[in-house]
Order: structure tokens, then sequence, then C-alpha cells
């Protein structure tokens, strides 16, 4: 069993008129965003000080079971087309400069739901021609033609997270596979290699050190640009329990490790999530790159 939860953990809640304004906005054009579903800790932070959110697209029920996540589990009863343009709107009216977008993962589609994300991408880019667009993807069963839809709609940023090491891999994802993660990440570079990819680990559910760097080792070796690592908290009694809070000592020499490797962005820390300060990642990624 792990420790107690550590002091560098608690988070101050901060509720503003940003938070309420995001969170009205979200309920009255019927969107979700993984801030909320996933029971993100960095929720008030990202809605009340930085305005910004990660909406999740293609419904708030997945087809996967992963037992590190909060999002429902089910079948799906509906696709929505209108949603493209409801996204757009709301970060048009949010006045983002950096959109991230993610999904549920949809195995009861053909596509994966690829075609919704590549039309969310045009929809966000017709409203706001100069926001950047990160889209964080589940793994389409490994389709080449869904992953095809979402390269060519030439998002900046295609995010598909390993979440954890290769040994506890099957026993942390539902149906998502570690060779699988990393040969979509390879081939997305190779469709589009002037698109940047990124990848996230969550560490605490039983990994070792080693077994960090070798997951750092063969993102790199599938030409991952940017990596996020950060602590893995359970969601219920139901999830996954925690074997471990790793210290922020730690965290901060991971990050001095990804950079060795040649990571252009490295976010390194307790709270880090996949999206976690994505705004500034992209630009640090493009200076890091400009600099190579």
């Amino acid at each position: 069993m792990a420790e107690r939860k550590p002091e560098w953990l608690k988070i101050k809640l901060t509720t503003n008129e940003n938070f309420n304004e995001i969170k009205s906005m979200m309920r009255d054009k019927t969107l979700h965003t993984v801030c909320e579903e996933a029971r993100c800790p960095n929720i008030y932070e990202c809605w009340a000080v930085h305005r910004t959110a990660t909406f999740m697209i293609l419904g708030d029920i997945c087809t996967r079971a992963c037992r590190f996540c909060a999002v429902k589990t089910g079948l799906p009863t509906e696709l929505d087309w209108a949603e493209p343009e409801r996204v757009a709107e709301a970060a048009e009216k949010m006045g983002l400069k950096h959109c991230v977008v993610t999904s549920v993962a949809r195995d009861d589609l053909k596509d994966g739901g690829a075609t919704i994300f590549a039309e969310t991408i045009k929809a966000i880019r017709k409203r706001l021609p100069f926001c950047s667009v990160e889209v964080l993807i589940p793994d389409f069963m490994g389709s080449y033609d869904a992953l095809k839809i979402v390269m060519d709609a030439k998002p900046d940023i295609l995010n598909h997270n390993i979440e954890t090491v290769r040994r506890l891999s099957d026993r942390v994802r539902a149906r998502a596979k570690y060779e699988r993660t990393l040969e979509l990440l390879k081939r997305a570079k190779e469709m589009q290699p002037g698109i940047p990819t990124k990848s996230s680990i969550m560490i605490g559910v039983g990994e070792t050190w080693d077994e960090i760097i070798e997951t750092m080792d063969d993102l790199r070796a599938n030409h991952v640009d940017i990596v996020t690592i950060g602590q893995y908290l359970q969601p219920t009694k139901k999830h996954i329990s925690i074997e471990k809070y790793w210290h922020p000592d730690d965290f901060a020499k991971l990050r001095e490790e990804g950079l060795e490797r040649g990571f252009s962005h490295v976010e390194s820390g307790p709270l880090v999530r996949s999206s976690y300060h994505a705004h500034e990642q992209v630009k640090s990624a493009q200076r890091n790159e400009q600099t190579v």
C-alpha cells in the first residue's frame, strides 16, 4: 500500500468568473471536457487561471474500461455530427490560441471517430485561423486509414499516450497495446514528418525507474518529440491502486533524462497531465526545434 498523499499533491481549489463561465459554456453547448470527466486535478488552475480546457469529443461514454481512468464505460448510442462546430464556437468564445481536443475510445465506429476529429480541426481553423490545434487520439485499434484521416487534417500536434511501461501495459490499459501505441506514433511521423508527436507516461502504478527510462527510450526511438510525465492518482477505490508517490525531485531528474535523450520538450511533475500547460509546450518545442 502507498503512503498517505504527500503535501505536494494537495490542490488549491480556486473558482472565479473564468471557471464559472467555462463551466456554463460547456453545459450550454452540450460539450464535454476531459478536465471534468477524468477528474483532472488541474481543472481549477486551467479554468480559473489560464482559461484553458481540453475538449472531449465523441460523447462521454468510452467503449474501453482502463483501470486508471474515471471516464464512464459502456456502449455509446449516438454520433453527433454538429459537435465539431460547437467545439469551434466554444474555442472562439474563449479566445484560445492553442486548443486541445481529445475523445473517448469509440471502438464501435468503423473509423474510431477519426472523421469527427478531422472535422473538429477544420472547424476550429475556420473560426480561429491562428489557433494551434493539438489532438489527443485513441489508437483506432491500429487502423492506418483512421490515423491518416486525422493526419491529413494536419493538427499542429499529434498526441497519443503510452500511459505506462511495457510490463504493466496489459494490466493498466484495456485493449490498448504498448507496441501498437509505438507503431501509431511512428506512422504519424511518417505520414506528416513536420508535425510534432507527443505522448504521456503516468507513474506510481508499480513501475521501476529503469522501466520509465526504457519507455522514454522507446518513444524517442519512434521519433516522439514531446513527453509528459505525471503522478497517477486513483480516481475511486475501484480503480488500480497507487503503488508509490514519486517525489518532485524524481520528476525533475526525469525531465533532465528526457531532455538528454532529445525530446524537444519534457513536462514532468506530480500534477502534470497530458494537456497540462499544453499552450506552453508547443511554444517550447518550436523554440527547441529551431535551435537544433
